[in-house]
């Protein structure tokens, strides 16, 4: 199997935050990696854009020691990295001020694909936009890169949208959510819509429950500041799980079309049930052997945030009426993990009677790592002394499934990025979808603040709360193992 490399046109790529942590550790490394695969034309440019006093030469050392650090030995090559950083320019912006603009203007050029990505906090993203218009630094088709969090609660992402818009239009807007850059995240589209075995099976009717899971092994350490004003819910199931949910269960869009597919992942939000108290865990983890808790990392000693969070969630349409959503996710488990499992129900009827024991088929779509899915089908055990059944996986880990060419495919940040350039908004979120996301977490995040609520302790290495585990086993059900 050959991979096709789609071109793109001539860009400029303007980084804001262009020396920050983001930028270092993702984008431009990814950029370098897309540099590599011959997707960037001869005249494109990436221009850094930060407060810092750096010359383009000071910017090309930093990018330069960034690849070394952040790309794979063996996907490095001095050569081309040197050919790479010949393309990068830097300028020094401050975000709420004059300086730099003018000299910002001079450089970017009107006459190929302009793009911007707002690597900076969210509090900047108005000053940002509203300078470049005020600059008529972007032209009518150019294309606005955002990073989440996008508002904090439905109220500042409305503001954020209207800010926004005053100076870009929707359609130039690409809300960036790295989980729909992930190659199993869209393969969940594939296996879905591409192929007949699935789809007509992919209803309450069939399906008992979906599981989704995003498990994470590190704390927050030097981020608590930001996640006591976040938490689980703001910083993980508002987005990142809540993208996951709709691409599980929207409809099949009428064609493969940004706005066809934002508009099914619309109607799923707004068909969410309200999430009734008894099916919301809240976890925060506690110190350990050698290990510090949430508290320790809070600036806080009486914090009631969590940082561990499972959600019963119903959808209350035709196709998923009666099968039950669950989300889980938070910091300290006992492994990284990001999967979506997809449990049918058992066969109505079995021939085999009691001794063959429940069977049932599990499609696993597993994000990271060992990116991949395994369906897990029911058949007879190899051997004499009659009919004893056992579930075996059809497994397909992308690794070995295309051998060489699974290293080549591009990480999240790559393929966004590059969609960015080439003008497709499909796998980035719309202004209303986010407003509607933030209408259903809201009452849910306002409930447990009126009431005090305060998270259950578990410890770290853990699978989290043990009321997580009931809020499953009250209804006949267990969640997956978090395997390391």
């Amino acid at each position: 199997m050959v991979s096709r490399i789609i071109p793109v046109e001539p860009f400029d790529l303007v980084i804001f935050g262009g020396t920050g942590d983001l930028a270092r550790r993702k984008i431009l490394p990814g950029l370098y990696r897309r540099f590599c695969a011959g997707q960037m034309p001869d005249d494109a440019r990436v221009i850094g854009a930060a407060r810092g006093d750096l010359s383009d030469d000071d910017f090309r050392d930093m990018v330069g020691a960034a690849i070394e650090e952040f790309v794979p030995k063996d996907r490095r090559d001095a050569k081309t990295i040197k050919e790479f950083i010949s393309r990068l320019h830097f300028v020094t912006v401050d975000a709420k001020g004059t300086d730099g603009w003018d000299a910002l203007a001079k450089l970017v050029r009107k006459d190929v694909v302009q793009a911007f990505y707002f690597s900076v906090g969210p509090s900047l993203f108005g000053d940002l936009a509203t300078r470049l218009h005020k600059h008529k630094i972007a032209n009518a088709e150019a294309r606005l890169v955002v990073e989440k969090p996008f508002g904090r609660d439905l109220e500042t992402a409305k503001a954020l949208n209207a800010v926004l818009a005053s100076s870009f239009d929707e359609g130039q807007i690409y809300r960036i959510d790295h989980y729909l850059g992930k190659e199993t995240v869209q393969n969940l589209m594939a296996v879905r819509f591409a192929n007949v075995l699935f789809e007509p099976l992919w209803n309450a009717q069939y399906i008992d429950h979906v599981q989704i899971t995003v498990a994470e092994t590190v704390s927050v350490d030097g981020r608590g500041a930001y996640y006591d004003k976040s938490g689980a819910m703001r910083d993980m199931v508002q987005n990142h799980l809540m993208q996951l949910l709709c691409l599980t269960a929207m409809e099949p869009p009428s064609r493969f079309d940004p706005d066809a597919v934002r508009d099914e992942k619309l109607k799923v939000i707004r068909a969410l049930d309200a999430v009734p108290v008894e099916n919301i865990v809240r976890g925060q983890y506690g110190p350990g052997d050698d290990v510090e808790g949430y508290v320790e990392h809070s600036e806080n000693p009486d914090t009631k945030t969590e940082s561990f969070i499972a959600m019963k969630v119903d959808i209350s349409n035709w196709r998923w009426k009666g099968t039950p959503f669950y989300l889980r996710t938070g910091k300290r488990l006992k492994a990284r993990m990001s999967e979506i499992v997809i449990t049918f129900k058992e066969t109505p009827h079995s021939i085999f009677g009691e001794d063959a024991g429940s069977h049932a088929n599990v499609l696993t779509i597993r994000l990271q790592p060992d990116e991949g899915m395994d369906l897990r089908v029911t058949i007879k055990e190899p051997g004499p002394g009659g009919m004893r059944l056992v579930d075996v996986p059809l497994d397909m880990t992308f690794a070995d499934a295309l051998g060489p060419e699974a290293e080549d495919v591009p990480d999240a940040y790559e393929r966004l990025i590059m969609d960015v350039i080439r003008g497709n908004q499909t796998l980035f979120m719309r202004g209303d979808e986010v407003e509607a996301a933030w209408a259903w977490t809201d009452p849910i995040i306002a409930g447990w603040t009126e009431r005090g609520d305060r998270p259950q302790s578990y410890e770290p290495g853990s699978f989290g709360p043990e009321d997580a585990l009931m809020l499953l086993h009250r209804d006949g059900r267990r969640w997956r193992e978090i395997r390391k």
